[in-house]
């Protein structure tokens, strides 16, 4: 399963890793690491559907719900059918 998060589609991104010392003599470069989005598994109750969702969501998309509501959110994300 992919490291993506349902409602925001946030994946990873890869970040390089240069210390001051390496940008002024561009000598001895430390490699590049891969970032992961903050991801949380969570069971959503949807009342308008009166059933629980499981998805994994990054801390922005917990956020998102919190403001639009989840059943809002899930739908416009594509996770759920409209009744």
């Amino acid at each position: 399963m992919p490291k993506i998060c349902a409602i925001t589609k946030k994946g990873s991104i890869v970040g390089g890793g240069y210390s001051n010392r390496t940008r002024a003599t561009k000598f001895n470069p430390t490699g590049k690491k891969r970032k992961y989005p903050n991801l949380q598994k969570k069971r959503l109750f949807v009342p308008e559907l009166n059933k629980t969702v499981s998805i994994e969501i990054s801390a922005r998309g917990m956020r998102t719900i919190t403001k639009n509501g989840a059943y809002a959110t899930l739908l416009k994300a594509g996770l759920i059918q409209a009744k």
